[in-house]
């Protein structure tokens, strides 16, 4: 385990031509590239800032297998793959090597944290509870809970159909869980799968609270949820669900399909303030969705392009996305007073498809006045973990350098 130059590489070519196949047959549904969407305007500025700087700081070495999620917390970057490890790399030293802090039974499709507990969800259907203590990890529930599962297996009313000849009580995810999201108040967890289904859990004793059947028509492949309670499913089935609990309600409801993606819907991001929401998917572009004034709904507003493959991944940092591509790049966008977006930087060197991205304010590294230094992760089916520094100016830098 070490840390490489992002001028060394680490696989044969070989390799890289073997995850080449993986994409174009393992998971060709979601990860192949379709046209564009002619019907979207684009918000894309051709300009470029020349103010902005970026430069690979590193290359993390460790993982044998394609990387798929990341987790920040504090000092400390976590990230899950296909070889079932996940690791723990330190961010404010940059040079020591992960270490491996907890291994699944299959691959880690999805970390979240909260507090001192880790929550991850696997390849085999299953979601990992792990309790932080220092810098040891045990391993203190497996979801849904042997309780849970007890409770719900004698009454009839609590088997579903989830085959054509196999039925499961509704706490069991029955594919792979493809996200996780925790609620604002840290009292809730959320979970989506290949299974179609959007599960609600308690975080105080890792109780099912809930479980929408069918949520989608296809696997279920991103998960965001803002503040005030709306949660966003975005799926293989092309559309963009809106979840919420109506006035009275104790379970939640459908309250808006977002419908203009023509692929696969592979990632989402939202604004902190819940007010825009963005979209990547296999036709290359981001779609940009806002919230009317007073209204609860997201209506189109344009899209994001120069990605030439499909968008896998997407993540917020101030207030900037981040968008991960099969094309092998990054692309870091920013919206302008105009309302029009700005690609600041496209960051290249990864050798294979971006799978996930992870961003946070650098707060170490120290900047001339109005200059924010931001950190990228993004982890890549290479099997690397790229470190990556972004300098970009305020409105007011931008404005009057």
């Amino acid at each position: 385990m070490a840390i490489l130059p992002c001028s060394i590489a680490s696989n044969s070519h070989k390799e890289s031509k073997a995850q080449s196949n993986y994409l174009e047959h393992s998971e060709s549904p979601s990860l192949s590239s379709l046209p564009s969407l002619p019907s979207v305007p684009s918000l894309t500025s051709h300009s470029q800032n020349p103010s902005t700087h970026h430069e690979c700081l590193s290359t993390l070495t460790g993982h044998t297998s394609y990387v798929f999620c990341f987790a920040v917390a504090g000092n400390s970057l976590y990230s899950g793959s296909s070889d079932n490890e996940i690791r723990i790399w330190n961010i404010e030293s940059n040079t020591n090597s992960g270490h491996v802090v907890a291994a699944g039974k299959s691959a880690t499709k999805s970390i979240v944290i909260l507090r001192d507990k880790l929550f991850t969800a696997h390849q085999d259907h299953k979601i990992r509870v792990w309790q932080i203590d220092n810098q040891n990890y045990k391993l203190l529930a497996t979801l849904p809970t042997l309780k849970d599962r007890l409770l719900r297996y004698l009454p009839p009313k609590n088997h579903v159909q989830v085959r054509r000849h196999k039925k499961c009580t509704w706490v069991h995810h029955v594919d792979t869980i493809s996200a996780l999201a925790i609620s604002k108040d840290g009292c809730t967890l959320y979970s989506v799968s290949w299974d179609r289904t959007l599960k609600i859990w308690r975080t105080s004793d890792f109780r099912c609270l809930e479980s929408v059947i069918n949520a989608h028509d296809d696997a279920i492949n991103a998960l965001a949820v803002s503040g005030d309670g709306f949660i966003y499913t975005g799926s293989a089935d092309t559309k963009i669900k809106v979840w919420n609990k109506l006035c009275g309600e104790k379970k939640h409801s459908l309250v808006a399909t977002l419908e203009k993606h023509r692929s696969a819907i592979n990632g989402v991001a939202l604004t902190s303030d819940g007010s825009v929401l963005y979209s990547g998917a296999c036709d290359r572009s981001i779609v940009v969705w806002e919230r009317e004034s007073g209204a609860s709904h997201m209506v189109v507003v344009g899209a994001l392009r120069g990605h030439v493959k499909a968008i896998l991944c997407l993540t917020m940092v101030s207030d900037m996305v981040c968008s991960g591509s099969a094309d092998k790049t990054v692309r870091i966008w920013k919206r302008g007073v105009d309302k029009g977006y700005s690609c600041l930087a496209v960051l290249e060197g990864h050798r294979g498809p971006i799978k996930c991205l992870a961003a946070a304010v650098d707060p170490h590294t120290r900047t001339p006045s109005g200059i924010t230094s931001h950190l990228i992760y993004s982890g890549s089916l290479d099997c690397d973990i790229r470190v990556w520094q972004l300098l970009v100016p305020s409105l007011e830098e931008e404005r009057f350098p």
